[in-house]
């Protein structure tokens, strides 16, 4: 009886250090999986929006990130100004543009 005990104890220890493995395994595999569906594609966006930046130039309309419109009429560097209306110009650094307008938009 003490040997069936005995076995029963081993066998036990046994089954729960491989499921302990298993469990391991599984939320390594649910960790991966859940950054590979958050960061693949934030990474994507990001590389679009820098390729859209990388490519502004003076007279491309644009949108802020606080929805201010206008035209790029000087490039300083990581600063663009944007005429916003008539003798109205402000500079913005080159991150706050949100996206570039096509010239078919027109703001009301």
């Amino acid at each position: 009886m003490d040997h069936l005990h005995f076995m029963a104890t081993i066998m036990a220890q046994a089954q729960s250090t491989c499921s302990g493995w298993q469990v391991l395994i599984m939320y390594v595999l649910l960790i991966t999986g859940m950054c590979f569906l958050l960061v693949v594609p934030q990474r994507k966006r990001q590389k679009e929006q820098q390729k859209m930046l990388d490519g502004l130039k003076s007279g491309d309309r644009v949108v802020t990130t606080s929805g201010i419109i206008g035209t790029i009429v000087n490039v300083k560097g990581s600063k663009f100004v944007l005429k916003i209306a008539d003798d109205t110009k402000i500079e913005i650094f080159r991150s706050y543009i949100q996206a570039k307008l096509d010239k078919s938009e027109k703001s009301e």
